[in-house]
């Protein structure tokens, strides 16, 4: 069992951070890890308890490079409609690097020695029309899980999905079937250092409705 870091429940939640230029991409991430992590993330709660969710987890370097650059091209597109402008300074800079650490996980994302796709099974129907929180409900709080577990592990990870805008081709490329639908894309690797802390976000009172909005 990998050893733990000594995290109490805040400390992991608070900061269990996206991960990019801090990933180590020297280092070697024993596939044991990532499914013991795995282990802790399927106690996540999922509709009706049908726990439909599949991990994709990705190891082999020809792979990883093919997903790498879909991924890049979507991140591409994406990086040439500009960037949010924020007229706060301090949101601002904030804002700024993580565009700089997006860009650097694009030009990297090959190099991560482990790439996870979390997806669910949908049957073959598409997604639901309209609000779709029942199926992603089932899916996106195990991938936190898994993050959680993996930061716990001394492993770092970024939510990304721009490698949806090109999911039949990844669906192609893996062999992923057509009654499955992908969510969520996690490059997973060792941290450089482990002392991450929480990062600010929007005072509360901003963002809290107690009895209706």
């Amino acid at each position: 069992m990998a050893e733990l870091l000594p995290l109490d429940p805040d400390q992991l939640l608070t900061s269990t951070r996206s991960v990019r230029k801090r990933l180590d991409l020297e280092r070697p991430v024993p596939l044991e890890v990532v499914r013991e992590a795995l282990e802790v993330a399927l106690q996540a709660p999922t509709g009706s308890n049908m726990q439909g969710w599949h991990w994709i987890v990705l190891t082999d370097p020809d792979k990883r490079k093919a997903v790498s650059d879909l991924y890049a091209k979507s991140f591409s597109a994406y990086r040439a409609a500009g960037k949010k402008e924020w007229g706060d300074q301090a949101r601002q800079a904030t804002q700024d690097r993580v565009q700089s650490s997006a860009d650097y996980l694009a030009e990297h994302m090959a190099e991560v020695p482990v790439l996870v796709i979390g997806a669910i099974h949908t049957g073959g129907a598409g997604l639901p029309p309209g609000n779709q929180a029942g199926l992603w409900g089932s899916l996106l709080p195990a991938a936190w899980s898994l993050q959680l577990a993996l930061r716990a592990r001394g492993l770092g990870s970024a939510w990304t999905t721009l490698h949806l805008a090109y999911e039949k081709e990844v669906a192609e490329l893996l062999g992923i079937p057509a009654t499955v639908q992908q969510g969520v894309l996690l490059p997973v690797a060792y941290t450089k250092g482990t002392d991450f802390k929480p990062a600010p976000r929007q005072p509360l009172d901003e963002v809290l409705h107690v009895d209706g909005w």
